[in-house]
């Protein structure tokens, strides 16, 4: 996956690459936010593998939430997500070269690509609906806009996402700040499926794309060659007992059977005696 950085706006922090392994968020005697890496007192662990970034935190922490909703004990993390901490504000960005510049022709009226391709709202007022990339979406505050942020001082033609060639791309339309896109603020930009765009602050946003058959599917596990030999291995040995369980079963129910034929048998002569 894409290195990812948090981000301490607001504080003295430098940036810190999240690599693989475990970074400790905690606080100082004075409450100022530090890092403590894998060290104990954490308040905050921000964990990162394979399958991506998880958020855990301490049973004595409060007031922790990312994307304003609270978190008690665990949440999985994606590139543009922002964790408060007691007022204190953490942004997880993506550690990438800058994206391509989208093509100059402009975008096409109706479109012929996979309609499956869509902007799915996961934070904000549009929590949960999705807009398909069939056509191009304008994002404003204009009351014709497909995305209508109601917001006076949200330009009513903020933004335009839509497919030019099987790519998805954000063209600014006049925005004062731009958009927020896995953290970094931008104007144009070549998006890719699983990025998170945010407008005006709270309103956010993720692209997502139908699977192809030549890409990887990220939420399998992947192993290398001695874990996937000790899966196989796991799953012969498995096979073998429960074969042997299936052979061993007629005899245990032919043993039950006389079992209970002996018991009723016992159970006859008593009544006659």
């Amino acid at each position: 996956m894409d290195e990812i950085t948090l981000r301490f706006p607001g504080t003295d922090i430098a940036p810190l690459p999240l690599g693989n392994g475990v970074q400790g968020i905690g606080r100082t005697i004075g409450g100022a936010l530090r890092v403590l890496g894998d060290a104990a007192g954490a308040s905050m662990r921000f964990c990162a593998d394979r399958r991506g970034v998880w958020l855990t935190v301490a049973e004595d922490a409060r007031g922790v939430h990312v994307n304003g909703r609270p978190v008690r004990r665990m949440a999985m993390l994606r590139m543009g997500d922002t964790v408060f901490f007691d007022g204190n504000e953490i942004v997880l960005a993506a550690s990438r070269t800058p994206p391509a510049p989208p093509p100059a022709e402009p975008f096409p009226e109706t479109g012929a690509d996979d309609p499956r391709m869509v902007l799915r709202g996961v934070g904000g007022r549009y929590h949960g609906r999705s807009f398909t990339l069939d056509r191009p979406r304008v994002v404003g505050s204009a009351a014709d806009a497909d995305v209508r942020i109601e917001d006076p001082a949200f330009a009513e033609r903020h933004a335009r996402i839509g497919l030019q060639g099987g790519l998805v791309v954000l063209r600014d339309l006049g925005s004062v700040d731009g958009s927020v896109v896995n953290g970094e603020t931008l104007r144009d930009a070549v998006l890719q499926p699983g990025d998170q765009i945010v407008f005006d602050a709270h309103h956010r946003f993720v692209i997502e794309a139908p699977a192809r058959a030549s890409q990887r599917d990220e939420s399998m596990p992947v192993f290398d060659d001695d874990e996937a030999d000790e899966h196989v291995a796991h799953a012969r040995e498995a096979r073998q007992a429960l074969s042997h369980s299936a052979r061993r079963l007629p005899w245990l129910l032919l043993a039950a059977l006389l079992l209970a034929a002996a018991l009723s048998a016992l159970l006859l002569f008593g009544v006659a005696g």
